[in-house]
């Protein structure tokens, strides 16, 4: 249906400086040219078409494109680009030529020549033919070799095809265009594709009609494309290329010449010196004027420079960031405004080896991606060969069907992991997490036969021990072979960013960091200290794990304190080296919280091991194992109820933090170490451990002669303690919500099996997204806001934290900050984003 002849057409404007154009009405493409306009860029004749007019052409109401050509010209040849509200939304394709008729070729012919005409007019038959008329793309390829022959023969095609010749009247071939480009952009296959873009469902198209300028005429003549940064690493310098007798992108397909002057061959600047100034201080222009790095698509018409388009250069996040620091620092941009620019999860692929998303992927199954980053290594089963595959310096991939404690070390020694079971909370994702190492946990789809050592894939392909794949912790995806990796750079830019995230950000960010090489990064990255050391993880190594043992199978306590003497040098090398690094930040330590089972052999062969090692009848080993053994251990004998019940190790872990401050106050450092109970679920339980670390504290001071301070805390895990916390404050000076084992516990799921079906919930819609992934601000929330708010109540000056794998995503970081948390922490590698994260809520709050 026509507009009314009668009325104007408010379908599109014609683009000059002040017409009402704006990204939300016309789209980015739109808008942009105006501002190129505005810059008194040569830009050919454009009118916008806007979202309502794009929508209302879908539904049929098509404008009056006689009306809309006229203000082209006589004889009018036009394209047609899309224009959405953000660029990466994506579009239709441009259609160039629109307007080319038996006519209009013949006066190009006399005027451009004859296989110039041809190639403008096959070029636009071809187009239409596939995108407007829909008809097969294999039909329509053809040599554009400007032959009139060849343009006879696809003029055919389209005749046989749709029987009926080629449509001769450019309002009509413009017209179809436009509707053919209204309903593509509102089909279901393209609303899918945008959403997953982070398009809203309703997101709008805008169309720019404009006027065509060839770029092929006996002159110097030509199209190309320039950038003024690298789009990879942002530092500044001219790139791209410009191919002569061509139109559109037609350089970036081959047969260009370079820009500059270059040794390898023909450039721009040599043949149109005077074009390539132009570009170049347009280059400098548009910087300083819409603030930005852009590309720009141009067009040399008998060495006249025009200005098609400008958009922002697609970049890399490592570029995006130098892009950014560079335009603050050259006060184009506030601070803020750069801090803004950077989505705080796109500093990941600064952190960690990336696959190269050029390279070709020979994709073998897919897991929950656990821990981002890629590396490339030779499969193995177990942590022994992990680390035997370690000694010969060679990568290796640890494959499980769910990591335990005593895998630790192997996974200290893999270059990644990957496991059949488990969710975003489970073992293996919170220790990748925090070594940084890329991590695929859930694979269900895989089928594991440990004592072949192979793996069964889901096309019935087999892997066995030794053969080479590469994890991509970020997408989730294992590949077949060594992929290609992209290397990290953190660069001045980064560390530049970094630092004013820190300052703006109004919520501190801590590291878990159980080892010295975690506290390393950790004060990379600008950690304020340590919000969690889990000091199990220290036990594993093979001559701790020993005097671990030997303490479990002790029979009385004085024969426990015995081996826990010997471990007690150790623990206080740990804590001391801890300090150091740390600087006088603080260090919040947790008291042992796993269940001891967890450090005894699980196979009959390790038993038997434990047995000579411990030189033990074999029986024994078995009844000791088999009594620890619970039927839900994460709900057993572990964290406060074992320091409660086996109080030797708390306090032979108290005396090493105690004795490791002393040394380092002592030294000339300064530290107040923060001592953490976990798993609390009653007043009482506080009161008799306060009660011994007290005592152990008061021992120390007398023996070293040094006055430390020390800070007490709990890990509120369990629901009652978030409920009962006024009862519990008075007695500590911080609480810190663990959120994995408080979601577990609130949902009742366990966070290592939750990831076979959570897929499925979120599907459904059951839960928005995997609580143990994204912080449940609504049910785990309110038991944090409880637990805050009566704590708070009790004992205004308690300081408040998280320290969950939940601490380092920008959701949950609002919502802590919302509730007036003092910091969150998460592992080493999330402390940039959990940085930039609260930099961010700062910023919009101001």
């Amino acid at each position: 249906m026509q507009n009314n002849p009668e009325q104007p057409d408010t379908t599109y404007t014609v683009i000059t400086p002040d017409a009402p154009i704006a990204v939300n009405t016309h789209g980015g493409r739109a808008k942009c040219l105006q501002r190129l306009i505005r810059l008194d860029m040569p830009v050919p004749t454009t009118a916008a078409v806007s979202f309502d007019g794009v929508h209302g052409i879908a539904q049929g109401r098509l404008p009056d494109t006689e009306a809309l050509l006229s203000g082209f010209g006589d004889m009018p040849v036009v394209s047609v680009r899309p224009s959405s509200e953000d660029p990466d939304w994506g579009g239709p394709g441009a259609i160039l030529n629109i307007g080319m008729n038996n006519a209009r070729h013949k006066a190009l012919s006399d005027e451009l020549g004859e296989e110039a005409a041809n190639r403008l007019y096959m070029r636009f038959v071809q187009s239409y033919a596939v995108h407007v008329a829909r008809l097969d793309p294999d039909a329509f390829e053809q040599d554009e070799d400007g032959s009139a022959e060849t343009l006879k023969r696809v003029l055919e095609t389209y005749e046989f095809e749709c029987e009926e010749e080629f449509p001769q009247d450019p309002a009509h071939q413009l017209q179809e265009v436009l509707r053919s480009m209204a309903r593509a952009w509102e089909g279901t296959s393209a609303r899918l594709l945008r959403q997953s873009k982070g398009a809203p469902a309703d997101a709008g198209l805008g169309l720019v009609v404009q006027e065509m300028i060839f770029g092929l005429g006996s002159g110097e003549c030509g199209s190309g494309v320039i950038r003024f940064i690298n789009p990879h690493t942002g530092h500044r310098q001219i790139e791209g290329r410009y191919k002569r007798q061509s139109q559109g992108r037609d350089a970036l397909d081959g047969g260009a010449v370079f820009l500059q002057k270059d040794a390898r061959g023909t450039s721009m600047e040599e043949l149109c010196p005077d074009c390539y100034d132009t570009l170049t201080s347009y280059g400098t222009s548009l910087r300083e004027k819409l603030r930005e790095e852009m590309e720009v698509e141009f067009v040399v018409d008998n060495a006249q420079l025009r200005i098609l388009d400008a958009i922002r250069v697609q970049r890399t996040s490592r570029a995006s960031v130098r892009v950014a620091v560079d335009l603050a620092n050259d006060k184009i941009i506030a601070r803020e405004e750069a801090l803004l620019r950077i989505e705080p999860r796109a500093l990941t692929e600064l952190l960690h080896r990336q696959v190269n998303p050029a390279a070709p992927r020979d994709v073998l199954l897919k897991g929950i991606a656990a821990s981002p980053g890629a590396a490339t290594g030779k499969i193995v089963f177990s942590a022994t060969a992990a680390q035997a595959s370690q000694a010969r310096d060679e990568a290796c991939i640890l494959v499980r069907r769910e990591t335990a404690p005593e895998d630790i070390r192997g996974m200290h020694a893999a270059s990644a992991v990957l496991t059949e079971r488990g969710g975003m909370s489970s073992h293996a994702a919170v220790i990748a997490r925090g070594l940084g190492l890329p991590c695929i946990v859930g694979a269900s789809d895989l089928k594991l036969k440990r004592k072949d050592k192979r793996l069964i894939l889901p096309d019935g392909r087999e892997l066995g021990e030794g053969d080479l794949i590469t994890v991509d912790g970020s997408s989730g995806e294992v590949l077949d072979g060594a992929a290609a990796l992209l290397e990290p750079t953190l660069e001045d830019g980064f560390r530049t960013l970094l630092t004013w995230a820190e300052e703006v950000s109004d919520i501190k960010v801590r590291a878990n960091a159980d080892t010295p090489m975690d506290a390393d990064i950790a004060r990379r990255f600008r950690a304020r200290g340590i919000g969690l050391c889990r000091t199990e993880h220290m036990f594993f190594e093979h001559d701790r794990l020993t005097l671990m043992r030997e303490m479990i199978f002790a029979n009385t306590p004085d024969d426990r304190a015995a081996a826990l003497d010997r471990l007690l040098p150790m623990q206080r090398a740990d804590f001391k080296k801890l300090f150091e690094i740390m600087k006088g930040e603080s260090v919040c330590i947790r008291l042992f919280d796993p269940p001891l089972h967890e450090f005894l052999p699980h196979t009959r062969e390790g038993m038997r091991e434990l047995a000579g090692a411990l030189d033990l009848p074999l029986s024994d080993v078995e009844r000791r194992v088999k009594a620890l053994s619970e039927f839900n251990p994460m709900l057993g004998m572990r964290g406060v109820r074992l320091g409660i019940t086996v109080p030797e190790i708390y306090d032979m872990q108290a005396r090493a933090i105690f004795e490791a401050a002393a040394e380092v106050a002592a030294e000339g450092g300064s530290v107040v170490p923060e001592v953490m109970i976990p798993l609390v679920s009653a007043m009482r339980e506080v009161e008799i451990v306060k009660a011994r670390i007290d005592m152990v504290a008061g021992q120390v001071r007398a023996a070293s002669g040094v006055d430390f301070d020390f800070r007490l805390g709990v890990m509120v895990e369990t629901p009652r303690a978030a409920l009962r916390a006024e009862e519990i404050a008075p007695h500590v000076s911080f609480l810190s919500f663990g959120t994995n084992d408080l979601t577990q516990m609130t949902y009742g799921l366990s966070r290592d099996d939750a990831g076979r079906f959570m897929s499925e919930y979120v599907r459904q819609e059951v839960y928005a997204e995997d609580p143990f992934h994204t912080l449940d601000t609504d049910g785990v929330g309110e038991l944090l806001t409880i637990g805050a708010e009566r704590a708070r109540r009790a004992q205004g000056d308690v300081t408040l934290s998280i320290c969950g794998e939940h601490g380092g995503n920008p959701e949950s970081i609002a919502f802590c900050r919302q509730a007036g948390f003092d910091y969150v922490s998460c592992s080493p590698f999330r402390v940039p984003v959990a940085w930039l994260a609260g930099a961010h809520l700062a910023i919009k709050d101001l």
